[in-house]
């Protein structure tokens, strides 16, 4: 099989790939870079089943180090600089090597690649199994660490190039990256278009995270699509008129959709929109549905499985559900991920045989319900705790976890409450002795080891926590 990194290199050498605030780069100069790189990684020990974590700001040289360590065989872990150290180097835990630069600093003892000081190299690059290892991503894990999942290659190659397939993108898609690194839906943002043979546009977040800026980049570049929003995003953009004037493709995904199409999203987008699922641990997409003109208000669609995806709902002994009634939603496919890193127990409790597949097979049970329908899946909530917040899956129990460490908390249960516009957020119910703290006190605490969207809203300070009749706490009270 040709992996996609192949097919990128191999587009005409002339044609724009990505383009920046300073300048434009051809597919010619990023493939130059991008095998020089890959050489040097290989003579430096990256090699098939090896993790190389990439601690480089966001910009072309993130592009060519995760092309460049896919091309070495090697499987990449994105780090998002912007995140406190003590998170960052827990990330690195499952890391053998680091690409980055000498000014970044990160505590890593392993071997190490920088890209200001890279030697000349002409290491032979090798065909890499089908089955050797992508990338690895992380999920908010219930013990306060976050569980690193391991996405296979022909995972994410069959993916992408479904995405190119399906949203019809090709060389005249301009898409521009907005995810940040650090998450999955930063690599969907990169090589999807590239793939395509299109041109990806790095602007500045500053400027993307901005209504007004948002709008100037789509309008200066000419962008056409958007691959990776956040509902809670484009919900935010709809304020301002014409934030997505000249935009043929937007795809959402993290959260549900309805509440921007409840407030009239839909008839400020004048071409495709696409609602994507699927967890992290599926090669983040798993279903997707197309949002007509005129979109059903009444459920959450999120449509049928992609290629290589199989979906099946499922009761509490395992038996398939008639339509429209409620089930599990079990996955399983190609994307599936072989689990999680250094986690036996869990991967053997998520990742379960599949009977509805061939022999070895196996299905993700995600904790998802839904029920079946004339138009797909219809989203029904998780069974667990864990809830989508500004598109991130968040485990409350890490959150809960950092709170405990402050040394006047001796009790933290957080809920997910919905504001007047339909965004979900955190409030934390604690108890201790509190009069002194401030919540930008325990803000500040909590940035300490947490990522921005782990943060709660607010900070609800109790003299105890309610339980239920079996000595559970009551999180039902709480969030009334």
């Amino acid at each position: 099989m040709t992996g996609f990194v192949d097919d990128i290199l191999n587009h005409p050498p002339e044609a724009t790939a990505i383009i920046t605030p300073d300048h434009q780069v051809s597919y010619g100069e990023l493939r130059n870079r991008i095998v020089h790189l890959a050489q040097c990684l290989v003579s430096d020990g990256v090699h098939p089943e090896q993790v190389c974590a990439i601690a480089v700001p966001r910009s072309v040289d993130a592009v060519v180090a995760m092309a460049a360590v896919l091309h070495a065989g090697g499987a990449f872990l994105t780090l998002d600089l912007d995140q406190p150290p003590q998170r960052l180097a827990t990330l690195l835990g499952c890391a053998t090597h680091l690409l980055t630069t000498s000014d970044t600093g990160l505590p890593f003892t392993g071997p190490t690649t920088l890209l200001d000081q890279l030697a000349p190299s002409t290491a032979p690059l090798a065909a890499v199994p089908p089955r050797s290892l992508a990338y690895v991503s992380h999920t908010s894990g219930s013990t306060g660490t976050p569980n690193a999942v391991l996405i296979e290659r022909r995972g994410l190659d069959s993916y992408l190039r479904f995405l190119v397939r399906d949203y019809r993108l090709g060389p005249d898609t301009v898409a521009v990256q907005l995810a940040p690194l650090g998450y999955d839906a930063s690599i969907r943002d990169t090589f999807a278009p590239l793939l395509a043979g299109g041109r990806l546009v790095l602007a500045p977040r500053a400027d993307l995270l901005r209504a007004n800026g948002f709008a100037e980049v789509i309008r200066r570049y000419q962008v056409n699509s958007v691959l990776s929003v956040t509902p809670s995003f484009l919900t935010f953009l709809a304020q301002y008129q014409g934030s997505f004037d000249g935009l043929r493709l937007v795809v959402a995904s993290g959260e549900s959709l309805r509440p921007f199409l409840t407030a009239g999203g839909r008839e400020l987008i004048t071409g495709d929109l696409v609602n994507q699922y699927g967890p992290t641990e599926c090669t983040m997409t798993s279903t997707r549905h197309h949002v007509p003109a005129t979109p059903d208000l009444g459920a959450d669609h999120i449509g049928d499985p992609i290629h290589g995806v199989t979906a099946h709902l499922l009761d509490e002994q395992g038996n398939p559900v008639p339509d429209n009634a409620i089930g599990e939603i079990h996955l399983g496919g190609i994307g599936l991920a072989r689990g999680y890193a250094n986690r036996p127990a869990l991967t053997a409790d998520r990742f379960r045989p599949d009977p509805f597949g061939e022999p070895g097979s196996r299905r993700y049970r995600t904790g998802d319900l839904a029920r079946r329908t004339d138009n797909g899946l219809e989203y029904l909530g998780r069974l667990d705790r864990q809830v989508k917040i500004r598109g991130y899956r968040v485990d409350p129990a890490e959150v809960e976890s950092a709170l405990l460490t402050h040394p006047a908390v001796t009790g933290a249960v957080l809920t997910a409450a919905t504001d007047d516009r339909g965004r979900v957020h955190l409030v934390a119910h604690l108890t201790g002795d509190l009069a002194a703290t401030t919540d930008a006190e325990l803000r500040a605490h909590l940035g300490k080891t947490l990522p921005p969207h782990l943060m709660p809203r607010r900070f609800a300070r109790i003299d105890r926590l309610p339980t239920t009749s079996t000595g559970k706490t009551d999180r039902k009270a709480l969030a009334r």
